[in-house]
Order: structure tokens, then sequence, then C-alpha cells
């Protein structure tokens, strides 16, 4: 018999994990264009896992973890060392010569680790708050991890429609590898999306993903 919790509340996550794990072939490939729309797709997928988890009828105390703890290791690939890897393989030109590979390995490293530090917090926090209350989150702490969905998906479209340089693109990257992952870690309230908010959020991603395909 197989260990874990297997019905319909998860499947969803499984299916964004295996986007991301393609996107990062992709991505070592140079197929690019692939691999964001695999980043996206991975964040449409996680938008909605956690609503479906919700409604599944009788889950377990044991289930509710476990989804819990699923969630956030698929995060982890997904929103953090997916984007990280990204940057190896998109990052091209003077900030990549010389020695500034450098600049772009410490900046993924550094992405990495917050977004580590960010779901393991948001574990311990959401399992104590589901112990004391069943009303839904309204805030986060910190960045989403999984805003990287959006973020570079936007950055690489936005160049793309610009017709910007790679250096350009390269640079906007990498500010923002080193961005996102000081607000992932400080203790600021983020509002979490609500119908409005996933809307605008769905029109905004359908955007990118045009930008990217140009």
């Amino acid at each position: 018999m197989l260990i874990g919790f297997y019905n319909y509340s998860v499947i969803l996550t499984y299916i964004g994990l295996c986007s991301s794990l393609y996107g990062i072939t992709c991505a070592v490939s140079g197929h690019f264009k692939i691999a964001f729309l695999c980043l996206i797709f991975s964040g449409v997928c996680d938008m909605f896992d956690g609503k479906i988890a919700r409604h599944h009828p009788n889950r377990s105390e044991e289930a509710k973890v476990f989804g819990i703890q699923i969630d956030s290791l698929c995060d982890l690939i997904c929103f953090g060392v997916f984007p990280a890897i990204l940057a190896n393989y998109v990052v091209s030109g003077p900030l990549w010569d010389k020695g500034g590979h450098w600049i772009v390995k410490i900046g993924g490293a550094l992405f990495v680790l917050a977004a580590v530090i960010r779901l393991g917090f948001y574990n311990v926090k959401e399992m104590q708050r589901q112990k004391e209350t069943d009303e839904n989150r309204k805030y986060f702490q910190g960045l989403p991890v999984t805003s990287s969905a959006l973020i570079f998906p936007l950055i690489y479209a936005i160049t793309n429609v610009m017709d910007q340089t790679p250096a350009k693109a390269s640079v906007a990257y990498v500010v923002m590898l080193y961005v996102a992952a000081f607000l992932m870690v400080w203790d600021i309230k983020v509002k979490k999306p609500g119908l409005k908010e996933a809307i605008v959020m769905g029109v905004i991603g359908a955007l990118i993903v045009v930008g990217v395909l140009l």
C-alpha cells in the first residue's frame, strides 16, 4: 500500500509540480518561452488547489496537515528553485561575463533560501491558526512565494514587448531576485486575494502569456 493521502484535493498541486519540472528542462534546453509558460501554469494550479482542498468533505486532520506540507514542498520547487534556475540561463550579457555570474548565483541562492524560510514559517503559523479557528486567512506575512509565477514572467513579457536588449532584461531579472528574496522574509502584511483580485490577476496573467509568446 502506498503511503500518503490520495484524493482530488492534492492532484492539482502535483500537476503544478510536474509543470515546473518540465519547465526546468525547457530552461536548461534554452526554450525560455515554454519555461515561463510552465511557471505561469504552475501559478494557476496553486491559485485553485487550496480552494479545492477546502471544499473537500470529511478530510481528516492528518490529511489537512499533509496537504499543507505537500503544498509548501511543491511551492519551494515551483516558485523558489525554478525561478532561480531560470536566472542562470536567461541572464546573459555583461552581467554574466567577467565574473558577474556570481551575482546571479548568489541572488538565486538567497532567493531559494528566503523561499525555504518563508514557507517553513508559514507552515508553523498556519498549523497553529487552524487549531484556533476555521476562518480563512485574510493576510499573508511576507511576500507569498507563489508571486514569482507573475513577477518573473512579467519581466520577460515586458522585455519581449518593448524589444529590450537581453542585457537590460538580465539586470531587471537579477534585481528582482534580490528584491523578492528580501520581501519574502520581511514581516509585512500582504492581503490575500479575493474574487476581484483573483480576476484581476487572471487578466494580468493572460496579458503576460501574450507578452511571453510574442
